[in-house]
């Protein structure tokens, strides 16, 4: 048991400072002294610009005005995803931040699509999804009030400079009494029961502490290297272990999409910014060279570039637990998923939210918070990992050893379980925890090819005619009321003129994000 009175951040960076930024808000009025070591000769990692919509839960946590963090960050808005070449090479499909259609006499919308997709024509999926139809005309506004609106089921996340988010977090951090120690950590030290006591900087000087948390990257310093906290490896399902990253000069008509480009051996990003575009190849040592892939990504990138690409490599996994003893890592030292569906920041940001929810001011904290941060942290990991395996494995590309291994491997038996429900019934799993909810499955499944065999029963006595007028009512809503919004790029310069304004609660979220 650990009685805390002193909690000591190692790493700064994101995932950093926006643990301090929590825990000064919330800890630090009751008596808790937050410090944060972080070398400024250490310069970060710098990923993860691009966001879901849990993000906006946390900023409003923090009493952040939206409109501040649009102009602090560089920020753009972001509905969707765009997947290019991903189920066949020349495919495309969104995988937007709301709904398709709306459930009719208790029968979700896909059943109704699926019917049609067999027996008749019909569009793509995501032409019946407000997020986007409004992503691919480059449209952006608010959800609607109206609950009847085709523009009221969804939300919206941002493209950010992850570098200027951490810079802005920093700030509202010291402000609010977070202590700061520039220098390296060079030595850790345990009591005779195996828990953390200090860190050593290259200085000399020795810090102590009642509780650790580690945001040291990649490395794992407290949690990896100290305490020994083995790595478990998902190389086998997501076998992508390096990525180039390269900035250009900002789109003139940035998108309100991030575009994951399919490519021979992994796949390209493209995250639009107000002040620069931030585009990168995540590809597989195995299958492609550092000089072949740096070659697709140049010319790939459609702007001029502004800096030296930079390459990166990483195994995706994770620690076995991401809290032993009295340390928690968050961010890269806990795990690392490829940033392929933008959770990267989640990832940090659910495991702040857990632990706040489990420490006690008052109380000491021992094995059982220990116990139940691991197992909620684990779900997250393993469920989004599901759902990135299912984008490499659900292909049916024939251009490249690449893609042919990426559908040949054993998946997880929890994805195995997954599509075997909707491939033969068309059911979508749903959890109590975990990120993505059915809308998001419904998405992938269909945009890459994955089709049930059947639909609904219920809808065998519907006419074929009357299903037809159904669906082509819903697709010519959703597309008048797409009609209404304005351009993104005007959206993103009236927020950047406002002092601070009004916009939606941040609740809401179809995404599981806490109410």
């Amino acid at each position: 048991m650990y009685k805390i009175k002193k909690i000591m951040i190692v790493g700064g960076g994101t995932s950093g400072w926006m643990t301090a930024a929590a825990l000064a808000k919330f800890l630090i009025p009751h008596g808790i002294d937050i410090e944060l070591i972080e070398s400024s000769a250490i310069s970060s990692v710098g990923v993860g610009e691009a966001t879901i919509p849990h993000i906006r839960v946390f900023n409003d946590m923090l009493g952040i005005d939206e409109n501040e963090f649009i102009r602090e960050t560089g920020a753009t808005y972001k509905l969707a995803i765009r997947f290019d070449g991903w189920g066949e090479k020349n495919s495309s499909y969104f995988h937007p931040f709301g709904v398709s259609g709306f459930p009719i006499n208790g029968i979700d919308f896909h059943h109704y699509w699926l019917r049609l997709k067999q027996e008749a024509e019909v569009s793509e999926y995501g032409a019946y999804s407000f997020a986007a139809v409004a992503a691919n005309l480059k449209r952006f506004g608010y959800p609607a009030s109206n609950p009847n609106s085709p523009a009221h089921d969804f939300s919206y996340a941002f493209h950010i400079d992850a570098s200027k988010y951490a810079s802005f977090l920093k700030s509202r951090a010291l402000a609010a009494g977070v202590t700061y120690i520039d220098g390296k950590v060079t030595e850790v030290t345990r009591d005779k029961e195996g828990a953390i006591n200090a860190v050593q900087l290259d200085s000399g000087e020795f810090f102590v502490a009642d509780f650790f948390i580690d945001c040291s990257g990649f490395r794992s310093l407290l949690l990896g290297e100290s305490l020994g906290v083995e790595f478990e490896s998902w190389a086998k399902w997501l076998p992508c272990d390096s990525a180039y990253a390269v900035p250009s000069e900002a789109l003139s008509s940035p998108p309100s999409y991030t575009l994951s480009s399919a490519q021979l051996s992994g796949w390209q990003w493209r995250i639009p910014l107000q002040h620069r575009t931030g585009n990168g190849l995540v590809f597989s040592s195995s299958h492609q060279t550092n000089e072949s892939a740096l070659s697709t990504l140049l010319g790939n990138v459609s702007e001029p570039i502004t800096a030296d690409p930079k390459l990166l490599r990483f195994e995706a996994g994770k620690r076995k637990q991401s809290w032993e003893k009295n340390c928690v890592a968050i961010g890269l030292s806990a795990g690392f998923l490829e940033p392929l569906e933008s959770t990267s920041l989640y990832l940090v940001q659910v495991a702040v939210q857990k632990f706040l929810e489990l420490f006690s001011c008052e109380a000491a904290i021992g094995t059982t918070e220990m116990n139940a941060f691991n197992y909620l942290i684990n779900i997250e990991y393993e469920r989004i990992r599901d759902f990135l395996v299912l984008h490499y494995y659900a292909n049916n590309r024939k251009d490249s050893d690449f893609w042919a291994d990426c559908r040949e491997v054993a998946i997880p038996s929890s994805l195995e379980e997954k599509l075997e429900i909707f491939r033969c019934g068309a059911g979508v799993v749903e959890y109590r925890h975990g990120l993505f909810m059915p809308a998001s499955w419904l998405a992938v499944y269909l945009g890459q090819g994955v089709v049930p065999v059947t639909y609904d029963p219920r809808l065998k006595k519907m006419p074929l005619g009357k299903m037809k007028a159904f669906l082509a009512q819903v697709e010519w809503d959703v597309q008048r009321a797409v009609e209404r919004y304005e351009s993104h790029s005007l959206f993103v310069l009236r927020a950047n003129s406002k002092a601070s304004g009004a916009y939606p609660p941040a609740s809401m979220s179809l995404y599981g994000a806490p109410r």
